[in-house]
């Protein structure tokens, strides 16, 4: 459990491009050498600490708060954490998640489309049943 903590928080230290020292300094009560060890697995933050390392480092408090949990028997050699656990999303990002739940079918199959490359059905009849659509919600 300490050893996969420790693997997130160094991850999400380095890619944030904080030094040990500098990630110590903006969580309360853990010095650099005791982030090390935090690193390493020889040591275990706190929650508010885990807290702290999240907001600094820019990953979700929910990742590294999983990764602090026990350990669950594991099923068939499965590891519970990837490396998406630490991924960061800009606002754009989360302002495209939102709207893409939101949406309808239709409109989420012309959107990947879209960003695939591919180019969308700008037909008279698709724009026109876009615009009914639109219309009939109002």
């Amino acid at each position: 459990m300490g050893k996969k903590l420790g693997a997130l928080i160094r991850t999400a230290r380095t890619d944030a491009g904080l030094t040990q020292e500098q990630l110590a300094k903006k969580v309360s009560e853990l010095s650099a050498s005791e982030l090390s060890k935090v690193e390493r697995g020889e040591k275990e933050p706190t929650t508010d600490q885990l807290k702290q390392i999240a907001k600094a480092t820019g990953v979700t408090q929910k990742s590294l708060l999983d990764a602090a949990k026990p350990a669950k028997t594991a099923s068939a050699g499965k590891s519970s954490a990837s490396s998406k656990d630490t991924m960061k999303v800009s606002a754009a990002e989360r302002k495209l998640v939102e709207l893409y739940r939101q949406a309808d079918a239709d409109t989420r199959k012309a959107a990947l489309k879209t960003l695939q490359g591919e180019k969308p059905d700008f037909s008279p009849e698709g724009l026109l049943g876009a615009a009914i659509d639109v219309l009939m919600k109002k």
